[in-house]
């Protein structure tokens, strides 16, 4: 057996190698949307949410999350941790909701805010930002939905769906 390939047969492998090696650099991807870092702070009324979590749901793609901190910092992440949202216009939601017992919640924000179709909530994302800012307020910015009652204890959870 010979130690060398033919020309042709050698071009091939390089070929292939190069083509492996550029798409291990490169990674395959998922055909999803440009995601961008993306952090800032949750208010109520001015002041920092200090309980919760913020969802962006973006239209056919991954929801991106972030655990509300005591400062109302917050950093959203979609595939790997903190690794952000995807670029557009997407509603929000905060889930502020405290379970206290299995039937019982407690509100640290107005409950309409945790349903993405209640929240009257976007953000715009255009690129990488540690500032965004979502600013709720305790009156819930109008009417409650479903009549609930608001900054107390309720008997319901969190509705995700769109």
């Amino acid at each position: 057996m010979p130690d060398t390939l033919p020309a042709g047969r050698a071009r091939l492998v390089v070929g292939v190698a190069l083509a492996a090696v550029f798409l291990a650099l490169a990674g395959c991807g998922d055909g999803g949307p440009k995601i961008v870092p993306v952090s800032g702070t949750v208010t109520i009324d001015g002041q920092p949410l200090t309980y919760g979590h913020v969802q962006v749901i973006p239209d056919g793609w991954r929801p991106a999350s972030g655990r509300i901190g005591a400062d109302g910092r917050f950093t959203l992440t979609t595939t790997t941790p903190n690794d952000g949202c995807a670029v557009g216009t997407h509603p929000v939601a905060v889930l502020a909701g405290e379970s206290l017992t299995p039937d019982t919640m407690k509100w640290h924000a107005p409950q309409k805010y945790a349903d993405i179709k209640t929240s009257n909530l976007t953000v715009t994302i255009t690129g990488p930002t540690d500032d965004l800012k979502i600013e709720l307020k305790s009156d819930g910015g109008g009417k409650s939905s479903k009549g609930a009652k608001e900054g107390g204890t309720e008997n319901s959870g969190f509705n995700f769906e769109k």
